[in-house]
């Protein structure tokens, strides 16, 4: 049974009654030959379909899939919220930096910058009170963390792909809403997502070597997956730990 249905620029947003309750998707007819379903970690289902099928079929397809949907949002809701940005910018507060927690401690100093000591993220500032200062100086050490891990795994995965002819591209980095890395193949460039130093170097490894492959198969075709797994056996397991990124 449809409860509502409104219309969002391209898309739609519709709900069903499930058995245990309603369930909100976004729809998205999209030239795609199946139904398609994906579930983001902040809860929002997202499903593409062909625009000659049905919607009570689509929403028959999501209603199928109610078991599933409902085991995914509860692992999401047990999920830690991680993010290398404080909020703040308090003492206490916790930054996730390659998977690891650091409680923020801020001191007044006159050479500014951020240090890493054992459990202790040291932000440096000349007035602890100013929050723009304080979070320039930390962007700027963001900043330059990223580029320092990023490039380096990048130097590390290249060497996989030079036997399929592939040039080391551009890569450039910043934050992303909806994606962890893209790579545009005529323009030789990968773009990664900055909001990746906050997990562990083994997911940041799994999206480098992702968007690698897209020079070999420039889409998600079996044979494309089939180059990701020759390479790197675990990635299903290395994707998921980017859950909980923010």
């Amino acid at each position: 049974m449809i409860i509502w249905e409104i219309e969002m620029n391209r898309s739609q947003q519709r709900t069903v009654k499930g058995q245990t309750g309603n369930i909100e998707y976004i729809l998205t007819r999209k030239l795609v030959k199946n139904i398609n379903m994906r579930i983001k970690d902040d809860g929002q289902i997202l499903v593409s379909a062909p625009s000659i099928v049905g919607i009570k079929y689509i929403d028959k397809f999501v209603l199928n899939n109610e078991d599933k949907i409902r085991n995914i949002l509860k692992k999401y809701e047990k999920i830690e919220k991680r993010s290398c940005c404080p909020k703040c910018y308090e003492s206490g507060e916790i930054v996730t930096i390659l998977g690891k927690n650091y409680h923020l401690l801020l001191e007044m100093a006159p050479i500014e910058g951020v240090d890493q000591m054992g459990q202790f993220l040291i932000l440096r500032v000349k007035d602890i009170t100013d929050v723009k200062r304080k979070e320039k100086v930390m962007k700027k050490w963001l900043e330059q963390k990223r580029v320092e891990v990023f490039l380096q795994i990048c130097k590390e995965i290249y060497p996989k792909f030079k036997p399929y002819g592939v040039k080391y591209p551009l890569v450039t980095i910043r934050c992303m809403k909806s994606r962890w890395g893209s790579c545009q193949p005529e323009k030789r460039k990968i773009t990664l997502n900055g909001k990746m130093i906050a997990a562990p170097k083994e997911a940041i490894e799994y999206v480098i070597l992702h968007e690698f492959a897209h020079f070999v198969h420039p889409n998600h075709s079996r044979d494309f997956y089939a180059v990701v797994e020759s390479f790197m056996p675990d990635w299903k397991e290395r994707k998921a730990l980017l859950l909980g990124i923010e």
